[in-house]
């Protein structure tokens, strides 16, 4: 139960909304199915997830936006929004705070609870769903209709799609492919398996995926990665300070592990690889190279 202090700032900021919110002027469907009434120009904008916070940037839709969640560091002006927690823990008072006739939210992550607290205030919620490369190009058309961006955000998915194919056509050009492990935790050692978009991401570069599985995050120890025998060994981890580095260090010790032998361990960003926004296609071409260096005229 929220302290009655909270409760009673939420109440009369929901009176103060309910006076100021313009009128809702059309319903859009969701991607999780839903019909949501939305203001027809909304101005005052909270996006309840980093990826979300990148994609209305690349809609050139950023002056709507008045707040974003702790990670949203991409672009550089995201940064210095204010903040309403992280996606997995948001701060109801400070989404509530800002004043917004809309938030976005993402359903991998966001806490129901909240999102359906944030309706009962009369604050609608529009929902997106990426799972892959696909429904991530859905949620930029979705956001760019209800945001009045529709000829940019097909402009931007028309260029997305241009490049996945320049990739297919590259990859198309060898019958190698490379066996893959991408670590995406450090301790405990955690992969992405099937259904995840790292999993797309390897198939699509040319790659076979290792940790391919049921599981969607499995866990393995260093003896079960040695025994995969990856012959490309990728780090992105969220962990900062040098634990890329110490990780990529730890895994040279095992010298009989081909990824070793050959000299491909890699690092890369984790936030251009693990958010379902454009960057995505970032992640697909530096991948693509990692795997296939002879498919470029300059090496990885």
């Amino acid at each position: 139960m929220l302290p009655k202090i909270i409760t009673t700032s939420i109440f009369a900021i929901t009176i103060l909304l309910a006076c100021g919110l313009p009128i809702m002027a059309k319903t859009a469907e969701d991607q999780l199915g839903r019909e949501i009434r939305v203001p027809d120009d909304p101005k005052r904008i909270i996006a309840l997830a980093p990826s979300i916070t990148e994609i209305i940037f690349a809609l050139g839709q950023q002056g709507r936006l008045k707040g974003t969640t702790q990670f949203s560091n991409y672009p550089v002006e995201a940064a210095k929004l204010p903040k309403v927690g992280s996606y997995v823990r948001l701060d109801l008072e400070r989404i509530v705070a800002l004043n917004p006739d809309l938030c976005i939210a993402i359903k991998d992550g966001n806490p129901k609870a909240i999102i359906d607290r944030l309706q009962s205030l009369n604050i609608p919620v529009f929902a997106v769903n990426p799972r892959n490369l696909e429904s991530m190009m859905q949620t930029i058309q979705k956001i760019g209709s209800i945001l009045n961006a529709s000829q940019k955000a097909n402009t931007l998915v028309k260029d997305m799609r241009s490049r996945i194919q320049q990739v297919d056509a590259l990859v198309s050009r060898t019958d190698r492919r490379p066996r893959v492990f991408i670590q995406i935790g450090i301790s405990p050692i955690i992969s992405a398996g099937r259904n995840t978009f790292i999993h797309e991401l390897v198939v699509r570069a040319g790659g076979i995926n290792v940790a391919a599985g049921n599981s969607a995050y499995p866990h393995f120890s260093r003896e079960q990665v040695f025994a995969l025998a990856p012959d490309v060994l990728i780090i992105t981890s969220m962990a900062r300070s040098g634990a890329f580095e110490k990780a990529k260090a730890d895994w040279n010790r095992l010298s009989h592990m081909p990824a070793v032998r050959e000299k491909r361990i890699y690092t890369v960003n984790s936030d251009v690889f693990d958010r379902p926004s454009p960057r995505l296609l970032d992640a697909l071409e530096i991948l693509t190279r990692l795997l296939h260096p002879k498919l470029f005229k300059e090496g990885p």
